[in-house]
């Protein structure tokens, strides 16, 4: 009885934890990424931006999300029905799991229960994390080619072929930074940083090598091929509409949430603060409160990452395809080959 007591206990805690980082913090920053992104484009283009629905436009994610919902669904009669209604499903799907594994702080303490503030302390996480996104890609392709248009799936192609292009340049920086940590856990890699100094310190040739790869696989500006509207009519959702649309663009944003925060946890020391989030004295006294300022502290670099997608989206052009490849084959893979085995020559030299 007390065995059953304590494994309903966990499930009730994990399925709390999965309410609020997927529905709550995913989803809800994802949805005010929107807001966000039009604010940062307006600061840029000195204008306004959003300001009619609530104050300063706060309301605005909210009317366009019940825009979206209660718009007219239109499924194009030579699409394949089901595979239309996949797509979407898929890219929304492999956007929200991949939170399951970002420890989000260390931990909280009721009574005596100790609850991790991870959802799945896995030690292949990051293995976990590079499965997903790519299962992110068939959302895209299917979209495409069920669509039935020519535009969509060239679409389509594009996309699949960017994201296996770069996901290679960033497993091989991942690489070279699992050497340093020993680990494929990213709780453990997070441990390792605490009151030390932050991978990015060891690691800067891997960490531009992971960002820049990180806006490819989120499709953002410069590497938004897959959505070129001045060559392809909007893309691979160009046949979308309704919330099947709101998906293919929430999902993008839940990319981009979920890439800053892999970001934050693998270079910048995750959710801690140098020496004093990580003292024991503090975490014995205080374990609720350093969990609170760690979280704190974490949403804030993630917020710091977003920043820069945006900023990066209002201020660079959008590649040539050609110049795309080139940048994904003939520049990153070198460099982050060569990165790998500069890191395991310093390591081989170090242990001598």
């Amino acid at each position: 009885m007390t065995l059953l007591n304590i494994d309903l206990a966990f499930i009730i805690e994990k399925l709390i934890l999965i309410i609020v980082i997927v529905v709550v913090v995913s989803l809800g920053i994802a949805l005010y990424s929107t807001w966000g992104e039009r604010k940062v484009a307006a600061w840029f283009q000195d204008r306004k931006g959003p300001n009619r629905a609530g104050p300063f436009g706060l309301f605005q994610p909210l009317a366009d999300g019940v825009k979206l919902f209660f718009k007219e669904e239109i499924i194009p009669s030579s699409s394949n029905k089901w595979l239309f209604i996949l797509g979407p499903a898929i890219a929304m799907m492999a956007a929200l799991v991949t939170s399951a594994i970002v420890p989000w702080s260390s931990h909280l303490k009721i009574g005596s229960r100790i609850i991790p503030l991870q959802i799945a302390d896995v030690n292949i996480g990051m293995l976990y994390i590079m499965g997903v996104t790519s299962v992110g890609v068939y959302g895209i392709m299917i979209g495409g080619w069920a669509s039935n248009n020519k535009f969509s799936l060239l679409s389509a192609v594009r996309g699949a072929s960017q994201a296996i292009s770069y996901e290679l340049a960033m497993g091989m920086s991942l690489i070279a930074l699992l050497m340093i940590s020993g680990s494929l856990s990213p709780k453990t890699i997070v441990e390792q940083q605490a009151g030390h100094v932050w991978y990015v310190f060891y690691q800067p040739l891997g960490f531009f090598i992971f960002l820049v790869c990180a806006f490819a696989e989120c499709n953002r500006t410069p590497f938004d091929l897959a959505e070129a509207d001045n060559e392809l009519n909007m893309g691979f959702h160009q046949e979308y509409s309704s919330m099947k649309m709101g998906f293919y663009l929430f999902a993008e944003y839940i990319n981009m949430f979920i890439a800053s925060a892999v970001l934050a946890t693998l270079y910048f020391g995750g959710y801690n603060l140098p020496h004093f989030i990580f003292n024991p004295a503090n975490h014995a006294a205080y374990p609720n409160v350093i969990a609170l300022v760690g979280f704190v502290t974490l949403m804030v670099k993630i917020i710091c990452f977003i920043f820069f997608f945006m900023w990066v989206r209002w201020t660079i052009p959008r590649f040539r395809y050609d110049q795309l490849m080139n940048l994904g084959w003939k520049r990153l893979l070198p460099l982050a080959l060569f990165n790998m085995l500069v890191t395991a020559v310093v390591i081989l030299w170090l242990k001598k």
